[in-house]
């Protein structure tokens, strides 16, 4: 009976509905393994912590990108997505 009971609370894959998937399984996957092929980067506003001026970065600059006011470093390049310097804020535009 505890047999039954673990078979039954168990999620196979061929128990997901393919055409509504849900979205942490959508968000987990592949950026071409999705129903709807879509990137992983975007674009973003990012706020200046000495200025308060917003510029629009890549979410995945290859480039430092700095403020056009005062200059100040607003995000550095990693690996991949580029990491925002302490003190910044950003918000992800629409799409």
């Amino acid at each position: 009976s505890i047999f039954v009971q673990r078979i039954a609370t168990m999620v196979l894959h061929s128990d997901i509905d393919l055409l509504n998937p849900p979205k942490e399984l959508d968000a987990r996957s592949h950026k071409r393994k999705r129903l709807v092929q879509r990137p992983n980067s975007f674009f973003m506003d990012v706020k200046c912590q000495g200025c308060f001026n917003i510029t629009t970065v890549f979410s995945h600059s290859q480039t430092v990108c700095l403020c056009g006011a005062c200059s100040a470093v607003l995000c550095t390049p990693t690996g991949g997505k580029a990491k925002l310097t302490e003190g910044t804020s950003f918000r992800r535009k629409a799409d």
